[in-house]
């Protein structure tokens, strides 16, 4: 049991600081993960929507802080206590998303990591019994340091975790997994790679011949002869790959100028998903950044998904020269973690991006 239990407490403890760190660096993007689980289609809890940001800093940094306080063995039984009543949370989360197919993406491992509902359900099986062990040897897990030493380890890795997450909030993640990153071709990343999986799918077939009922599995072509289909049933055996970017657009109200300004070679884009809740110190910069911007021959555009009264009034009360096209509200949040966010591209390639605090860090 003790080398059990020290062998649990390793896997444990390191899994939970990694999973934790990648949410860390991106707490806004966990947030709107929430969200989504919050949602009416989902565990239909609404009320919770507005708080889905400070539950995820304080549902990350915990994750964090207990895997570090299982590795150098800081209070031991409330440690594994907090841990098998997270992992049993998790586990029926997981599992009821998975089920009945309410989200597609779990959000255990953010945007590094993308898993569906019931990898991670397996995942969080797999750390069940892991944790299990911890909690029916917790007897063996013993402070690797003085009662001094740990104490002082616990409380620097609480205070590092909630000082990493207030400066990605006010910055931007300090890694970027999503297919916006500096350095990514959003025509690229639009596109299927060329030895992309297609789907693979079973089709069942029921119907009569000759008076007399009968079945056949294909991949869709169908019986050559028969009196009657009675049914088909499909099901998946392979999942077809998907562009790493499926639904980004530049749209006006009339028409789709996606490609149009992707071929530009010094576009900026200020991104603000909704006018409406944008912070406002972020929305005075704009009028110096565009004008500068427009002087150095850049093409300026702004990306929401605000209506048209709306971004009207934006232009007026901050004085804005330029126009705000339309773009899906879960892919601006994805672009960037800001509102508003600037990001600046050639020939769709991603050269910078600014959280609305940094703007005055672009290189123009």
């Amino acid at each position: 049991m003790k080398y059990l239990v020290g062998i649990s407490r390793i896997f444990v403890g390191i899994l939970f600081i990694i999973s934790g760190f990648v949410k860390l660096n991106d707490p806004l993007g966990f947030s709107y993960k929430l969200q989504e689980y919050f949602g009416t289609d989902v565990l239909n809890l609404p009320f919770l929507e507005p708080y889905a940001l400070g539950i995820a800093v304080i549902v990350v940094v915990f994750e964090v802080v207990l895997g570090i306080f299982l590795l150098i063995g800081y209070k031991p039984k409330f440690t594994v206590w907090s841990l098998l009543l997270m992992i049993i949370f998790f586990t029926f989360l997981t599992f009821y998303s998975a089920y009945f197919d309410k989200v597609k993406d779990c959000g255990c491992f953010g945007d590094a990591m993308p898993m569906t509902p019931w990898q991670s359900f397996t995942k969080d099986i797999v750390l069940l019994v892991f944790i299990l062990i911890l909690f029916l040897g917790v007897k063996h897990i013993k402070p690797i340091f003085s009662k001094l030493g740990v104490t002082i380890v616990a409380l620097a890795g609480f205070l590092a975790s909630l000082s990493f997450a207030y400066y990605v909030l006010m910055h931007l993640p300090l890694i970027d997994f999503r297919a916006y990153k500096i350095g990514d071709n959003l025509q690229e990343n639009m596109m299927l790679a060329p030895d992309a999986k297609r789907a693979i799918i079973d089709y069942e077939w029921t119907y009569t011949i000759n008076g007399e009922e009968k079945t056949l599995t294909d991949r869709g072509q169908g019986p050559a002869e028969y009196d009657e289909i009675i049914g088909v049933e499909t099901r998946e055996i392979q999942a077809a790959d998907l562009p790493k970017i499926q639904d980004f657009s530049i749209e006006s109200e009339d028409e789709d100028l996606t490609s149009y300004f992707l071929e530009k070679d010094k576009l900026l884009m200020i991104v603000a998903y909704d006018l409406k809740s944008a912070e406002k110190d972020g929305m005075a910069k704009l009028k110096s950044l565009s004008d500068e911007a427009l002087k150095k021959g850049y093409t300026v555009i702004g990306m929401t998904t605000s209506d048209e009264a709306t971004k009207q009034n934006i232009k007026s009360v901050y004085n804005l020269d330029f126009e705000f096209y339309l773009c899906d509200e879960k892919v601006l949040k994805t672009i960037v973690r800001s509102n508003p966010g600037v990001v600046i591209l050639n020939k769709g390639t991603v050269m910078q991006k600014k959280h609305w605090n940094d703007i005055e860090d672009l290189k123009l």
